[in-house]
């Protein structure tokens, strides 16, 4: 037999009694102060709306069952409005909690609605078209161009339970239009694979490949040439790492292929670069020390050695030769706030022929990614570098790169970038020094999130020998999916 619903009257003073609230009461009788506290929080969230009622009585009839049933549901609604109201607390602040760096590096990357499903992997491509100006001023010739921009980029990710496969390519085809330059294609694929051995030790294998053309104002281009050599590199590599404790190691070696084209002269005819086709390969070890889960000093060694195709350039001089370095330094990772290296060193590059000097140098080499406030990010890199030399009697040259990059969302769907860099070349065996600047301004507008518009412009300065500049401008649509 049914039995008969219970009747609970209330009575309160001057006050209507909304459903939300007589739930609060029901759960605090039964010893749910504190759900009741949140479930009255919840009817403020929402807006109560007030029974029909006079002013000092109002009743309520609850069937047993039902309300058991209403209590559960609305313990469910007051940890819905907990979880809303931490989120707002937390979308004020600026300066949030980290979680431990274990715990991120576990944890998969966000997804943001984009990427086409391919089995196991995500493919997420973007297609670019936009329209070029480049103007040129070579000592004191002057040169314009007008160039059709196309542009394919892509990332396949795995979604893999164990182990990691990431594949990325990214090509630019300035086609001309008008003026007096030549098509300038450029691209690159890399492919990284991680194996997880166990919970301490992985090996990542690499590969990949990229093409680009030497600018006129690399030191080893060719003057007074219409279409600039250009440079195929093809690379692989294997590192294994392994986890002891607070100890971090690291054991890889790395193999490099030059490959070089013919130059292009003014006067139609060419340039062969063969004998500056080389292979290097180079072995490194790296030991670091955990300090904190943010902190990791390290110290590196390298050794390596590089082999040409020909035993002697065009000018008969034997360039092979071999590499040594070694540096110290510390790791941070602070999260999204702050993470980075810097380190100092020392490497030296030897050639078998004695009429060329060995090249050594003080190494500094370093990358930082800040993030000041909410929406803004700074990119800091350090690079030393020992480069090649083709010309006659001079063994090559130590290269100091600077690059800095600031991005900052203006609004939700507009992003600005400012870039700014500089490269100081010491060249060993010649008098003559080398500067060179650049400096860009950049703007994306996003109509949805498949489509982008782009603007940027960028201006070179590199002094030597002789003042180059070069200033570039453009506008463009980014496709993505």
């Amino acid at each position: 037999m049914r039995k008969p619903c219970q009747k609970i009257k209330l009575r309160l003073p001057g006050r209507k009694i909304g459903p939300l609230a007589l739930v609060a009461v029901a759960v605090a009788m039964t010893g749910g102060a504190a759900l009741a506290q949140e479930v009255n929080g919840l009817s403020a969230l929402r807006g109560t709306t007030n029974e029909t009622g006079t002013d000092e009585t109002a009743t309520a009839t609850v069937s047993p069952a039902k309300s058991l049933d209403r209590t559960a549901q609305d313990a469910l609604d007051a940890a819905s409005f907990r979880r809303i109201t931490d989120d707002s607390l937390d979308a004020g602040r600026q300066n949030l909690r980290q979680s431990p760096l274990d715990e991120r590096r576990s944890q998969p990357p966000a997804d943001d609605g984009l990427g086409i499903r391919i089995g196991t992997m995500v493919l997420k491509p973007e297609v670019s078209q936009g329209l070029g100006v480049k103007r040129e001023t070579d000592g004191g010739e002057k040169t314009s161009t007008t160039y059709w921009n196309n542009g394919l980029k892509g990332t396949l990710t795995s979604d893999w339970s164990q182990h990691e496969l990431k594949i990325t390519g990214d090509g630019t085809w300035r086609r001309k239009i008008a003026g007096d330059g030549d098509d300038d294609p450029s691209g690159k694929v890399d492919a990284q694979l991680r194996l997880d051995l166990n919970d301490d030790m992985a090996a990542r294998l690499s590969a990949g490949y990229g093409f680009s053309r030497e600018s006129t104002t690399d030191p080893n281009a060719v003057r007074n040439a219409s279409v600039q050599s250009g440079v195929h590199q093809f690379s692989t590599g294997a590192v294994l790492e392994r986890e002891t404790g607070r100890l971090r190691g690291s054991v890889g070696v790395n193999f490099d292929r030059f490959v070089y084209t013919d130059a292009k002269l003014s006067d139609g005819s060419t340039l062969s670069n063969s004998d500056r086709n080389r292979n290097t390969i180079t072995l490194n070890s790296r030991l670091g020390y955990e300090i904190s889960p943010a902190l990791l000093p390290f110290v590196e060694i390298l050794a390596g050695r590089s082999n040409y195709d020909q035993s002697r350039d065009s000018a008969g001089y034997a360039r092979s030769g071999n590499l040594y370095g070694a540096k110290t330094g510390i790791a941070s990772d602070m999260g999204e706030k702050l993470k980075g290296e810097l380190a100092l060193g020392y490497e030296r590059a030897s050639f078998e022929d004695s009429r060329l000097s060995d090249l050594g140098a003080m190494t500094v080499d370093g990358s930082v990614l800040w993030s000041p406030r909410r929406g803004t990010n700074v990119d800091l890199g350090l690079k030393t570098s020992i480069e090649p030399s083709t010309t006659a009697g001079v063994s090559g040259d130590v290269a100091y790169a600077l690059t800095a990059l600031v991005t900052h969302e203006l609004r939700d769907n507009l992003v600005a970038r400012l870039s700014g860099g500089t490269t100081w070349r010491n060249y060993r065996g010649a008098g003559d020094n080398s500067t060179a600047y650049n400096a860009g301004a950049g703007l994306t507008y996003t109509l949805n999130r498949n489509v982008d518009l782009t603007a940027d412009v960028t201006y070179e300065l590199s002094s030597g020998t002789s003042t180059d500049r070069t200033l570039t401008a453009g506008i463009g649509v980014k496709l993505k999916r």
